[in-house]
């Protein structure tokens, strides 16, 4: 099915914005991606199926693209995987490797791999205007995929049912499939047990909770140990939000708390706002209880992130569309339309007594190291740092006291005469770290895009720490270790490759600061 689809696909036009094309975040290669489906690892290769419009670079004809990695950096892009057709759309969902061959797909020896997704059902089929969930398999390590017979396994009769996790819940010498869901209109988590992937049982629900006034989507829920101590394991719920998160429109938050295989309950210091968060009738009052909860990431551009299964060592790897359903179908980029996040890997932290999320990107060695500096006392006058190179990502690492200054500066993708430029600032006086992209360079083509993006960050020990990647039209910001993280797309002029450091207002002393380029 996948072979008549890549056969029926229109000529595409030439790139037009080559400049663009990230070099170490996935794109499809001429057509729109939105959510990433079916994180997996298996033989050695990390599987990116995805949301994916075959036939253009907007959103529609919903089917699963399908990629792969062995360092999460490098991708190959493969045949569309899982086609919609007349009778449905193929939404989001996720690959399990069938190891104990429960589902009968596979054999003992040879497990097959099983995607769980949700069956949009077209106008004048069976389940018209529902959403369900559905199943497909694979034996050739999810390069070819058969859509199962029974579908669809599991319906609630309803319009907004979608996108399932699936995982497998160990419970003493018992063992079973536990399944996360939404129902999206209603800000719910939905949970059921399953023996086989085929039957499966209602278990319990979760929400409506903090950002709660926009769509649920994209749930997640994992086990992570805090501080790395085996005794001492929480759970990590993610819900993605589309509108209301915290820098406007799309975003995800998570919960931390327990699950005993049957219901998941949140920590208290994880339910920080009162429930309707977005829906409060001051504006001021919202956007303030928004800041207490949760959030994977505070800028514009991660979206529906969930997690890699199977990962060596149980590691928790997430990646996140990055793009906002504000402006999505509109990006001034082509042919394709829409990338990935960087692969981040998540643990969980205690943080004055609250466990929190950290995430730190997936950034394979060796890099190339193009500029060194030991401590330095930055002033007013902007230390110039090498330029961004067109068709390589720039990882910038920077460790600062701000001391006397009103505000520490980095200036990113900057133009010469100063006209353009991404603005990462801190401010001291009030522990918030900004990402300004209003002179980023293409703005115009929606009118929400210009923006200015802040989150709370407090020093540690009177020192900011930051690792940024540049990607050709993304800014990624990790501070302090990954415990705050900003995300931004930006679509700078060709010519805007200027990097440049500096402190506003008094002095502040720079004790690290490293450029490099993934190699």
């Amino acid at each position: 099915m996948s072979s008549s689809l890549d056969a029926a696909r229109p000529e595409t036009a030439p790139a037009v914005t080559p400049r663009f094309r990230p070099a170490i975040h996935f794109t499809a290669q001429d057509t729109w991606l939105n959510d990433p489906n079916g994180l997996v690892f298996h033989d050695g290769l990390y599987h990116l199926f995805f949301q994916n419009n075959p036939y253009g670079s907007v959103w529609g004809n919903m089917s699963w693209g399908h990629a792969t990695s062995p360092d999460l950096l490098r991708w190959t892009e493969h045949p569309v995987a899982i086609a919609g057709d007349e009778t449905e759309d193929i939404f989001s969902g996720s690959v399990v490797v069938d190891h104990g061959n429960t589902s009968g797909f596979g054999t003992a020896g040879a497990p097959a791999l099983v995607a769980i997704y949700t069956s949009a059902f077209k106008p004048g089929t069976e389940h018209s205007g529902t959403q369900a969930q559905s199943l497909a398999y694979s034996s050739d390590s999810g390069m070819t995929w058969q859509k199962y017979g029974g579908n669809p396994v599991l319906t609630r009769d309803s319009a907004h049912f979608r996108d399932p996790k699936v995982f497998r819940y160990h419970s003493g010498a018992s063992a079973y499939w536990v399944m996360v869901a939404v129902e999206a209109q209603q800000q719910k988590v939905v949970l059921y047990r399953s023996d086989d992937l085929k039957t499966w049982d209602f278990l319990s629900d979760f929400g409506p909770a903090n950002a709660d006034a926009g769509e649920w989507e994209c749930p997640d829920l994992f086990p992570l140990a805090v501080d790395g101590d085996p005794e001492d394991m929480k759970w990590v719920l993610i819900v993605n939000v589309n509108p209301g998160a915290v820098a406007g429109g799309s975003g995800g938050q998570y919960f931390v708390g327990q699950f005993d295989g049957v219901s998941f309950v949140p920590d208290a210091g994880s339910l920080a706002a009162p429930t309707g968060v977005t829906s409060l009738p001051d504006e001021s009052a919202t956007a303030e209880a928004l800041q207490q909860c949760l959030w994977l990431d505070w800028g514009r551009d991660c979206y529906a992130a969930v997690s890699f299964s199977d990962v060596p060592d149980e590691k928790r790897i997430i990646i996140g569309w990055m793009n906002n359903w504000d402006y999505a179908n509109q990006l001034p980029t082509a042919p394709w339309r829409s990338s990935m996040t960087l692969a981040r890997e998540l643990k969980l932290k205690s943080i004055s007594g609250t466990a929190r999320l950290v995430q730190y990107p997936v950034l394979a060695g060796p890099e190339e190291e193009l500029f060194r500096a030991g401590t330095i006392e930055l002033g007013s006058e902007a230390l110039t740092l090498p330029d961004a190179v067109p068709g390589t990502a720039q990882v910038i690492e920077a460790e600062i006291t701000p001391g006397t200054a009103e505000r520490v500066e980095l200036r990113l993708l900057a133009s010469s005469d100063g006209r353009q430029g991404t603005l990462l600032s801190y401010t001291p006086g009030s522990g918030r770290l900004t990402l300004d992209r209003t002179r980023s360079g293409d703005t115009s083509f929606h009118g929400k895009f210009a923006s200015v993006e802040s989150a709370p960050v407090a020093l540690e020990d009177g020192v900011l720490k930051l690792l940024i990647v540049v990607d050709q039209c993304s800014v990624e910001v990790f501070a302090q270790d990954g415990t705050v993280v900003l995300t931004d797309l930006v679509y700078p002029d060709a010519d805007s490759r200027e990097t440049r450091l500096s402190a506003q207002g008094g002095t502040a002393t720079v004790l690290k600061l490293v450029v490099s380029t993934p190699a």
